[in-house]
């Protein structure tokens, strides 16, 4: 049997030389610190852009923080929102009987091809006065305004009770079977309005001419 040159060396080297083995041992431990370090920093970008353009599964609570700009019920620029983007607070703060009907008919419609999108939901009181302001603006007068935009005081966006649906194909979806989930069109001039006005399977009152009542 031949012996093994490479242990015979090695061998005869730590006999030499003894501080070399345990020198030798704490360089290797020392690289191999620094490839998990690197790997995990080289990591942790990747891990946080993945975690920050992650759609919200549905029915995900909207207690998380809501990106800058939308905390009074704004929707955030270049997004549509859909009724189960509920971190964001127009849809995460919306009546919760009302998020839960609107979000199974909207899967109710997609089976049929249609998408909802949520064009308004909850509104703080200071995101509906500015509607109003603007309207007031846009018509020319508080009265001709309050046909299309209610107070802060009266409006059911602010009190989380009513969304805006589109587009209009959804709308339409929603007109003809909207009662089936208690969801009915509240202003004939807004066929996007959707309030939870009626129990499941249930007859919808007759819309009201505008918002003015």
């Amino acid at each position: 049997m031949h012996d093994d040159p490479t242990a015979n060396s090695s061998t005869t080297a730590s006999r030499r030389f003894p501080g070399r083995k345990a020198a030798g041992a704490g360089a290797a431990a020392v690289v191999a610190l620094a490839v998990i370090w690197g790997a995990t920093a080289r990591s942790e970008p990747a891990a946080r852009a993945t975690a920050a353009d992650r759609k919200p599964d549905a029915g995900e609570s909207g207690a998380q923080a809501a990106p800058e700009g939308t905390g009074g019920g704004d929707r955030p620029d270049g997004r549509e929102l859909t009724p189960f983007d509920t971190r964001y607070p127009a849809v995460g703060r919306l009546d919760q009987r009302l998020l839960k009907a609107v979000q199974k008919a909207a899967r109710d419609a997609r089976a049929d091809g249609i998408e909802f999108r949520v064009t308004s939901g909850w509104r703080s009181k200071a995101h509906q006065q500015r509607l109003l302001d603007e309207g007031i603006q846009k018509y020319g007068s508080a009265e001709k305004a309050r046909q299309f935009v209610n107070t802060p005081q009266k409006s059911t966006h602010v009190s989380g009770k009513a969304v805006d649906i589109g587009p209009t194909d959804a709308d339409d979806w929603l007109i003809r079977h909207g009662s089936d989930y208690g969801l009915c069109q509240v202003y004939s001039n807004e066929m996007w309005h959707f309030e939870l006005l009626t129990g499941p399977g249930g007859t919808c009152p007759a819309p009201l001419s505008n918002a003015a009542g």
